[in-house]
């Protein structure tokens, strides 16, 4: 039959009834709600705890009492299959907000605090959002008064709700909540469209990614499966909640999977540390950073963090040699990559029965009907390829469905756009199609080159890019944040690369020192903003081309 189109709840989605037929059998997409699920868990285990933040220990009855209440202020205010917006630090109001919307059958979109005016705009606009929370300051931002200006330009504009502080022309959380009955009990169908989360958009405009209430279903009963989740495990969740990687550890793991949420409004490793040890936490996911900082946290203060069972690390490019040595310092946890996206948040599980594999991979395909299909882009030969995959967790479509042009092949799959090898049923992940670079009809994959850089010992952080060349088409620069007063030069690039075995047409030809590199707050480098640096730099002669 293949994929259609099909409107559910209002809303057009993708639609393959032979693909939902399977994943309603497996059990990965059910006609049940996580809604149904809170209803359920206040009244059988009302005072288990899931959510902590700070001084706040949220039960499963308090939860429901929250966001049932918000819930039917919503629906005093709009219509089921609205749009609801949250910018919301690591906060459990943002657990609240989350929930309600989910009650009432409406549609939550978060988005991260880090945005401002412009991309704020343009995403509350685009996804015709009718209400926002915010807090009325956070890290140094008004957010309150960004909101003032930023609905002024929209219209209709979206109601403002303040969170933790004072609310000024806009409407107070507190008071919101207080208006609130009791859970209106609307029935949502798990079909529906549950959330829409936007890209970074890297290129062109932020696209609004489309995931069911099945679609992430389906992802935790993954996580379930094969990130060893056991009822009244903890995770602790420094990741923002607003990528979907913080969104399901702090809103759905605890509720699906019987968890503890233990949030952290900013990352700082030893405060993981001293959390980690007060409240016995079992999980941890985040992008490299987390995984380094907290490693050399534990090291400072002397802990191997007993209670640890998993760290999933993802996100951005991740060096074997740190799940060696993390997997080595935390021995009673398993580390291990994964692979993902906003659009399929989980591609591979990981390789957590074997260490080594865990390293030197980015994990298996989890579930029966999760394929990865490389194909042959630009001439490369053999099991390399770009990386396509299809399954029950994957979005059910784009905002705009003009999005979709590129996105998907005619068999269903996602086209993500990273390139990928095998490695025996594991899959390598060797960088974005983009980021490959060619020089003299070569082809280098920056993350193969980063993973052996990054054992350096004057090399703290890497990121190899393509720069244009007249004469070779490209070359590779290494960008790189020296450890102490190291400067490697591209001579100690050569000559590290080549004792490692690496072929000589893979060295960079280039360094250039930074004292940081950009990245998302998910720890992802953004190398499209390193490329704009460079070309600029070279441009007005302010750096040289070696």
């Amino acid at each position: 039959m293949g994929s259609t189109r099909r409107t559910v709840a209002g809303r057009s989605i993708r639609w393959d009834e032979t693909r939902a037929d399977e994943a309603r059998s497996a059990g990965l997409w059910v006609t049940d709600t996580l809604g149904n699920t809170l209803r359920h868990a206040a009244r059988e285990t009302p005072d288990r705890v899931v959510l902590i933040d700070g001084a706040v220990h949220l039960t499963c009855r308090e939860l429901y009492g929250r966001a049932g209440a918000l819930a039917a202020a919503l629906l005093d205010r709009m219509p089921t299959g609205s749009v609801v917006s949250f910018m919301l630090p690591n906060w459990c109001e943002a657990a609240v907000v989350y929930l309600a919307a989910t009650l009432a059958g409406m549609v939550v979109n978060p988005i991260l605090p880090s945005l401002r005016d412009h991309e704020l705009r343009f995403i509350l606009s685009d996804a015709d959002s009718r209400m926002i929370f915010v807090p009325e300051t956070f890290r140094g931002h008004d957010y309150a008064g960004m909101l003032t200006r930023v609905v002024d330009e929209i219209e209709p504009p979206p109601v403002v709700v303040v969170v933790r502080g004072d609310a000024g022309p806009h409407v107070r959380y507190d008071d919101l909540v207080a208006a609130g009955a009791a859970d209106p009990e609307v029935p949502v169908d798990p079909d529906a469209v549950r959330m829409i989360m936007y890209t970074s958009g890297t290129t062109g405009r932020p696209k609004g990614v489309l995931h069911t209430h099945n679609s992430i279903h389906a992802l935790i009963s993954q996580i379930r499966e094969h990130w060893l989740v056991d009822p009244g495990d903890r995770f602790l969740v420094p990741s923002p909640i607003a990528h979907v990687g913080g969104s399901i550890y702090a809103f759905e793991c605890p509720l699906l999977l019987g968890s503890t949420a233990v949030l952290m409004q900013q990352w700082d490793p030893d405060a993981a540390i001293a959390l980690m040890g007060e409240h016995r936490c079992t999980h941890m996911a985040g992008a490299t950073p987390f995984l380094e900082q907290l490693l050399a946290a534990a090291e400072r203060a002397d802990t191997r963090l007993p209670d640890l069972k998993v760290f999933i690390c993802g996100g951005a490019s991740v060096p074997p040699s740190l799940i060696r040595r993390a997997t080595a310092y935390f021995d009673r946890a398993r580390v291990s990559r994964v692979y993902g996206s906003t659009e399929v948040p989980v591609t591979t599980v990981g390789a957590l029965a074997d260490p080594a594999a865990a390293a030197d991979t980015d994990g298996r395909p989890g579930i029966a009907d999760v394929w990865l299909v490389a194909r042959d882009p630009g001439g490369m030969g053999g099991q390399t390829g770009e990386i396509r995959v299809r399954g029950a967790q994957m979005l059910a479509g784009y905002l705009h469905s003009e999005d979709e042009a590129d996105a998907f092949d005619a068999d269903g799959y996602f086209c993500t756009g990273d390139i990928g090898r095998w490695a025996d049923d594991a899959l390598v992940v060797t960088g974005r199609a983009k980021d490959l670079i060619i020089r003299n009809g070569e082809n280098i994959s920056p993350k193969e080159v980063e993973d052996i850089l990054i054992g350096h010992l004057g090399i703290a952080e890497v990121a190899v890019v393509g720069m244009p060349d007249a004469r070779t088409g490209e070359r590779a620069c290494a960008v790189i944040v020296p450890v102490g007063s190291a400067r490697p030069c591209v001579d100690d690039l050569s000559d590290f690369l080549l004792g490692q075995g690496v072929a000589r047409f893979k060295v960079p030809e280039r360094v250039a020192i930074w004292e940081s590199l950009p990245k998302n707050d998910a720890g992802k480098v953004l190398k499209h903003r390193i490329r704009t640096a460079l070309d600029e730099a070279h441009t007005s002669g302010e750096i040289d081309v070696q």
